[in-house]
């Protein structure tokens, strides 16, 4: 990444390139909250993303006094690798997969269907257990602060906006703890403004790397957060 950003990447420069940045996620929710405060928040609304995504949105919907809300994507993964993906499926629906990628890992269409159906199902499944029956919310004219835990590949993150954008949202602001500067780059021509206090380049990333402590974080904790604010 060039030292000079385009003007709608937000970064705290002293955080560059460096691990360990964050304790938590919460911690990594007050610190983009506190990067956000400048930020003009009339008619704002936060969407985590689970389920990392979920603890950081909280804090700053806290922090800001904005609403909270979930936006349910979730990548489709490998059949022998359940951490990597080559696709997402979105809460409307919207699937996409890493066409960069499929080359490359030999996947049979009926492999490619089956991953598709899997995490349409999961999705679908975890929509009715955070949501049930409550609408998902209007989005046409707030500025919407869409949040996860860090990109990577940043795929779902792509996923998540173009479906925030065909449900309305005209205003979509990123919001993510950390980010390889390739993805934030590219993740940042797609939305209005990006806050990434953290981003590293290099050829190897992991999104963990940015906290002392990280975990999955289990459903249980997904459903009280979401039961308390939404």
């Amino acid at each position: 990444m060039a030292d000079s950003l385009p003007t709608n990447i937000h970064e705290l420069a002293e955080l560059r390139n460096r691990t360990a940045v964050f304790h938590d996620r919460i911690h990594a929710g007050q610190v983009l909250a506190e990067m956000l405060s400048a930020f003009d928040q009339n008619g704002g609304i936060v969407l985590g993303i689970p389920a990392g995504g979920v603890p950081v949105a909280a804090e700053i919907a806290k922090k800001l006094g904005l609403p909270f809300d979930i936006a349910v994507v979730s990548k489709i993964t490998l059949p022998w690798n359940t951490e990597a993906g080559y696709g997402a499926v979105a809460f409307d629906g919207t699937h996409r997969l890493n066409e960069e990628m499929l080359p490359r890992l030999g996947l049979s269409q009926k492999e490619i269907r089956a991953g598709i159906e899997k995490t349409s199902s999961k999705v679908l499944q975890r929509v009715v257990s955070l949501r049930g029956e409550k609408p998902f919310p209007e989005l046409s004219r707030k500025k919407v602060i869409v949040v996860d835990d860090g990109l990577a590949s940043g795929f779902t993150m792509r996923v998540a906006v173009e479906t925030l954008s065909k449900a309305g949202a005209e205003h979509i602001i990123v919001a993510v703890p950390t980010g390889h500067s390739e993805t934030v780059e590219k993740i940042s021509t797609k939305v209005e403004a990006l806050y990434c206090p953290n981003i590293r380049g290099g050829w190897r990333f992991a999104v963990a790397d940015a906290y002392e402590k990280w975990s999955d974080v289990p459903d249980i904790e997904i459903r009280k957060i979401v039961k308390k604010l939404l």
